[in-house]
């Protein structure tokens, strides 16, 4: 018997999130030539739908409307409907995310998008009700039938309003980078700060971890007291519950209000993976424990819900998971009733509420309790007639004890897929624990995994691959892939100093300049040249909950270039930021990561240069301290890499503190090298 041309095609997709879908009565496709060209062929409207894996609002949709019969019937007549995986095609999600933001000014996932069958956007939005979104779906495919040239117009003018968008003015005159620059944007950007409750002043509250990175570098090199301590309050109350997790460890993707308090649940390892380098440079300026305990937390949260045993590490746990009822429901792995708390920890339960809240302060909703503390633990243990070191002991066994009672609950569904760009970013934050805490372990751990990705995740011509599951890759990666692997290749030599690293790291460099290059801007598009071209192809500045591909791509054409003594490269991310220079005033929190970029060029930045049998003993003192403004090298042998090379001297180990490579006297200790970097 023929088969029907309409079937649900995603059932031999590898991907979580298709993989949900794939038994939905509509006829969804993946995103790929085959799909793309049949609309075209027929004729037909595309619906392009966006969300992930661990989304509540897209499970919400799909109960609703995509597991619906009569609504299928509507989407199976009209349109080639395609189900894209927003973390699998990020290219895809970004152009049509700038669609629905032109459109409706808003933008979140689900993310539904009604386009021309050349795929140019007619139509989106995000979460729609069945109603509406049965009635949009009916009146649009009756006004492409009947009067198509409507449709048509729309569309053209918002592709010139698209295009655009994704035009970057170079200034004819490059600024003088210097600290006056950061005069405005500071002020401004104080003006939004919430003092109180620490973020910014709204609410949801979004982590940014290269927000506080760049405002903590600031604050430190600036000698800002009050800038200072309102970073270190702001990390402190997302770290005291709530968005984390003081059960498991890990922190979720935002909180729903001001007080860091009731979480959107899903845990991602994008997120985690940039709070671990962040607590980790927290813990090297501060030298509270509380903040290693958090980077060893969130660790084994990773360890044991988001590693496989090769190496490689998964994308992210969902929100929902089945309640005792055997409903699915946002949070219920997370919450407990005051009853729970009472039975399970019996005697020990009024001191627990008093830490975490059991009271009006912590209620989230339906007598459910969102674990969350408000003091810190010298306060706590202070009002408790117990020493910090009691309560933490005592804490950490009633942890245990609900961990062991949650463990009986539903897990919330893993998205099992490994993300090369987002492994990459995990890589970085074990290179950054290690060196924070000197935990052999952690090096271990980020050596294994970059092991796991040069071996599965390399094209047989040396290019990358973006995701990875079940033995296949098949995605070719974009440019946050390569700037991500770049950055924690670096990570990786200033850990080890394995000069391995560093050559793997240019070899990447050499295709992203091949594969991305703008010629016109000197910036890198976000889809390789080698990829079928979409309505339109992005290059990527803001920087978001992930810094953008760009401004991490310039961060590594600096390190490289200081590293191997290059100044062609080091001048290359001058080039880069230059480009973007003039929008950073305008909305500074959005282009952070630049600014940290731009502290390397208004504010004294050192090359460390340590040789001699006794270099990796000496780098230690280095990697422990908070020095965000330097580069480190550092070897035993002969080396020719830039800043090591006719350095050692036979029998002695020496440190050398450069600057733009000029180098003072060699020293033999860290307090003296310490002393010429101040």
């Amino acid at each position: 018997m023929k088969k029907p041309d309409h079937t649900n095609q995603l059932i031999n997709e590898s991907s979580p999130y298709l993989l949900q879908h794939a038994h939905n009565p509509v006829d969804w496709r993946p995103w790929n030539d085959k799909s793309l060209d049949e609309a075209k062929e027929k004729n037909q409207l595309l619906l392009i739908s966006v969300g992930y894996s661990a989304c509540h609002w897209c499970h919400v949709m799909e109960h609703e409307s995509f597991e619906d019969a009569e609504v299928a019937a509507i989407m199976n007549a009209n349109y080639i409907s395609v189900k894209v995986d927003r973390e699998e095609r990020p290219d895809v999600d970004q152009v049509y995310m700038n669609a629905v933001q032109a459109m409706t000014g808003m933008g979140g996932w689900p993310m539904n998008v009604v386009a021309l069958p050349d795929g140019r956007p007619v139509w989106g939005g995000t979460y729609f009700q069945k109603d509406q979104w049965k009635s949009a779906l009916t009146q649009i495919a009756h006004l492409y039938e009947n009067q198509p040239e409507k449709l048509l117009e729309y569309a053209e003018k918002l592709e010139e309003g698209l295009s655009q968008m994704q035009i970057i003015e170079i200034p004819e005159n490059e600024k003088k980078l210097e600290k006056a620059l950061f005069d405005g944007i500071i002020s401004k950007w104080k003006s939004i700060l919430d003092h109180k409750n620490g973020g910014y002043n709204r609410s949801p509250k979004f982590m940014m971890p290269s927000n506080y990175d760049f405002l903590l570098r600031f604050a430190h090199q600036e000698k800002d007291t009050e800038l200072l301590k309102y970073v270190q309050h702001t990390f402190d109350k997302i770290s005291w519950g709530g968005v984390y997790d003081p059960i498991d460890g890990g922190f979720s993707r935002y909180s729903v209000d001001e007080k860091w308090h009731v979480p959107h649940f899903e845990k991602m390892l994008y997120d985690n993976a940039q709070l671990v380098s962040s607590y980790a440079n927290l813990y090297k300026l501060t030298r509270n424990k509380w903040y290693a305990d958090v980077v060893e937390k969130t660790l084994e949260f990773v360890e044991t819900d988001l590693q496989h045993q090769s190496g490689a590490f998964y994308s992210a746990l969902d929100a929902d998971s089945e309640n005792g009822q055997g409903h699915s429901e946002e949070g219920a792995y997370y919450v407990w009733t005051k009853d729970e708390l009472m039975e399970i920890l019996e005697d020990d339960y009024k001191l627990f509420s008093e830490v975490y809240r059991i009271d009006a302060f912590g209620r989230w909703e339906k007598d459910h309790y969102v674990l969350i503390r408000t003091q810190s633990l010298e306060l706590l243990s202070a009002n408790l007639n117990l020493s910090k070191q009691e309560l933490s002991a005592k804490l950490k066994k009633l942890q245990k004890k609900l961990g062991s009672e949650r463990s009986k609950r539903a897990k919330p569904g893993l998205d099992d897929k490994s993300i090369t760009s987002w492994n990459a970013m995990m890589i970085s934050g074990y290179c950054h624990a290690f060196q924070a805490l000197q935990n052999e372990n952690y090096l271990v751990k980020a050596e294994a995994a970059m092991d796991f990705i040069l071996k599965n995740l390399v094209q047989p011509d040396g290019r990358l691959y973006h995701t990875y599951k079940n033995g296949k890759s098949i995605i070719n990666a974009y440019l946050e892939d390569y700037a991500f692997v770049i950055q924690s290749l670096l990570a990786l030599y200033e850990s080890s100093f394995k000069e391995y690293y560093l050559e793997k790291a240019q070899e990447l460099l050499e295709i992203v300049e091949y594969d991305f290059k703008d010629e016109k801007t000197g910036l890198f598009y976000f889809t390789s040249s080698k990829d079928r071209a979409l309505i339109n192809r992005i290059i990527d500045v803001q920087d978001n909950v992930i810094p953008a591909a760009n401004s991490v791509m310039a961060h590594n054409y600096y390190k490289l270039g200081k590293l191997t003594g290059k100044i062609d490269l080091t001048n290359r991310s001058e080039k880069m930021l230059q480009a973007v220079l003039p929008s950073i005033t305008d909305y500074a929190q959005s282009y952070s990561n630049w600014l940290l970029l731009l502290l390397n060029f208004t504010h004294p930045n050192y090359e460390v240069a340590i040789t001699g049998d006794n270099s990796a003993e000496l780098a230690k003192g280095f990697q422990e301290q908070y020095l965000p403004h330097k580069v480190l090298a550092a070897s035993k042998t002969e080396s020719d890499f830039g800043i090591l090379k006719d350095r050692l001297k036979s029998g002695d180990s020496l440190i050398y503190i450069c600057e733009h490579g000029n180098c003072q006297l060699p020293v033999h200790n860290l307090s003296d090298a310490l002393g010429q970097m101040n």
